[in-house]
């Protein structure tokens, strides 16, 4: 169901050479977290909530620069981050709010690609609480084929945790959010340019009804 080890090698060089051409500072960022794998843009969205003590869900300058650092993205240069941070510090407040901006970053999706992940989600979320957690995959991830269950070495539970990690990257957890799932697949929807081919992964590894 997660990103094939070939999409996201194949994201990964995608997103650096079209790194190389960007101009707009949004893309720039956007490509240099893709060029991570499908995971980039959470890792980032980690790396802010890691700073956020207060909760206060923003960020000023100095901890948005922080955080860009921090998640070792060496390759932005500082005027850079600055022209993205000006473009979500609307009102000029000196602040901006990282779950808008995170929202942003992903990248542009047709609607056809958002209902998919919309409808992946909601099955997945069997209690409709908003959260994914081992409980709700059993009967929908089956883990008899995964060969650390064929050989004994991992019970159920631990298969289903470990499909499960594919996605958690803020609190470590063990709980999707629709955001954590969002961002995950906007990172393999950025690698696969056929609708076609997206439609077929998703409704194949969901079993969605057409």
């Amino acid at each position: 169901m997660a990103c094939t080890q070939r999409t996201n090698k194949e994201m990964k060089m995608k997103a650096q050479k079209e790194y190389a051409k960007a101009t707009d500072p949004v893309e720039k960022l956007r490509l240099a977290c893709l060029s991570r794998g499908a995971n980039g843009i959470k890792g980032l969205a980690r790396s802010f909530r890691i700073m956020d003590d207060d909760e206060s869900k923003s960020l000023d300058f100095k901890e948005f620069k922080k955080g860009i650092h921090d998640y070792g993205l060496i390759e932005m240069q500082d005027d850079v981050i600055m022209e993205v941070f000006q473009k979500f510090d609307k009102d000029g407040s000196g602040t901006i709010d990282f779950d808008e901006f995170l929202v942003h970053l992903r990248p542009p999706m047709s609607n056809m690609r958002k209902n998919l992940i919309h409808q992946a989600f909601n099955k997945l979320d069997k209690t409709g609480d908003g959260l994914i957690t081992v409980e709700d995959l059993k009967g929908v991830y089956n883990v008899k084929k995964h060969p650390k269950y064929l050989n004994g070495e991992w019970s159920e539970d631990q298969c289903l945790g470990e499909f499960l990690k594919t996605f958690d990257t803020q609190d470590k957890d063990g709980k999707i959010t629709k955001d954590e799932f969002q961002n995950y697949y906007g990172g393999v929807s950025a690698s696969i340019d056929n609708d076609a081919y997206f439609d077929l992964m998703m409704r194949t590894a969901y079993k969605l009804q057409p």
